[in-house]
């Protein structure tokens, strides 16, 4: 006879009144928020249905974004998704300068597309540390890097409307080609043997969820923004997403795995086109989008990062909605875990990168 059982995940669930913690790990993003998931299971403990429960967190980030002009709600576009934030402050900016119709310095296109590819990298590195220690000295050399950049160690606040604050710092484009040189994943030695056949998501199951981002393109849903469509920067780089088919937690990882590699391939191809110039535009004190409305995306690290910003032609936006790549990805738990050992939820949940900020948005 099935019984439910609800299990909380991350820091603070043992106070969501939860039968169980799954723990993921001292460094895993999802330490930073809690989500339950109410789980139907037989007598032997095997799942046969799976819910998220989530809205812990409550950012409230979109209501935030209607009382603030553009400038500052910049400021806060990086604070959902705490491992992305220099894509989600671009997906903003992007809108903005989309509906003004501006023109965007090249050197500041191509600074952004590389230091997107070095969120990535991050982002990416922090997944891998509970399942190889040696990933943290690469966090810890992209994160410097980015801090050396934009002065914010977590939220980078480097994006403007128009372009970048300011320029990078002088020698700082060969300390990141010097640290690129380093950067190789076989040095990790992660057991994906151990995590084949868990978690199985089908292509159908990732398609019908909008699961997009390294967890899609692990379920063979073979769609990369940085492709299909591209930044300015983009277009003129030689990129084709890597994809799997087992859709496994072995799948996930591997290609956590190969797209740190392509991250490399990404920024060292910037590096070597970088173009000189200025980074950003004299704009005036205050910013004021025109009336209507516009849809801009960005391939963040987990995914599709969308911003559907709507206008009155004032200086703070009429209606700001966020199109985060976690919301969506975290649905497809529950058409991953049926047939998952409860004992083996912190594999599977490992394998399955999420931002709880960026869930409850």
């Amino acid at each position: 006879m099935s019984e439910q059982i609800t299990v909380g995940v991350g820091a603070g669930a043992q106070y969501l009144g939860v039968d169980r913690v799954i723990d993921l790990g001292p460094l895993h993003p999802s330490a930073h928020g809690a989500y339950r998931l109410r789980l139907t299971v037989t007598p032997d403990l095997v799942i046969t249905a799976a819910e998220p429960l989530v809205g812990h967190l409550h950012r409230g980030a979109e209501k935030l974004f209607e009382v603030r002009d553009y400038r500052q709600v910049l400021t806060l576009a990086n604070r959902h998704d705490w491992l992305s934030a220099f894509c989600n402050e671009l997906a903003v900016a992007l809108a903005v300068e989309r509906m003004t119709g501006m023109d965007v310095p090249v050197r500041a296109q191509w600074l952004r597309a590389l230091l997107c590819e070095l969120n990535r990298l991050m982002a990416h590195m922090v997944f891998l540390t509970p399942l190889s220690p040696n990933a943290a000295a690469y966090r810890e050399g992209v994160q410097a890097l980015m801090e050396e950049a934009s002065g914010g160690r977590i939220h980078f606040m480097f994006n403007r409307i128009g372009g970048l604050r300011e320029d990078v710092p002088a020698g700082w484009t060969a300390r990141v080609a010097a640290f690129l040189s380093t950067v190789d994943t076989s040095t990790l030695s992660i057991a994906t043997e151990e995590l084949e056949g868990l978690g199985v998501l089908t292509q159908e199951d990732a398609l019908a969820y909008g699961v997009t981002g390294p967890i899609g393109r692990a379920s063979g849903v073979d769609f990369d923004l940085r492709r299909d469509d591209p930044l300015p920067a983009y277009k003129a780089l030689k990129f084709e997403p890597v994809t799997r088919t087992e859709g496994d937690a072995a799948a996930r990882v591997r290609c956590l795995l190969d797209e740190v590699t392509k991250s490399v391939e990404l920024a060292t191809q910037c590096l070597e086109q970088l173009p000189s110039g200025p980074v950003n535009l004299r704009l005036p004190k205050s910013i004021k989008a025109p009336e209507g409305s516009v849809y801009t995306r960005v391939e963040a690290p987990l995914g599709t990062s969308g911003v559907h910003l709507s206008s009155r032609g004032e200086k703070t936006p009429w209606r700001l909605k966020l199109r985060t790549p976690s919301f969506n990805n975290v649905q497809a738990l529950s058409a991953l875990l049926p047939g998952t050992k409860v004992d083996d939820l912190p594999a599977v949940l490992s394998s399955f990168a999420v931002i709880v900020g960026d869930i409850d948005k």
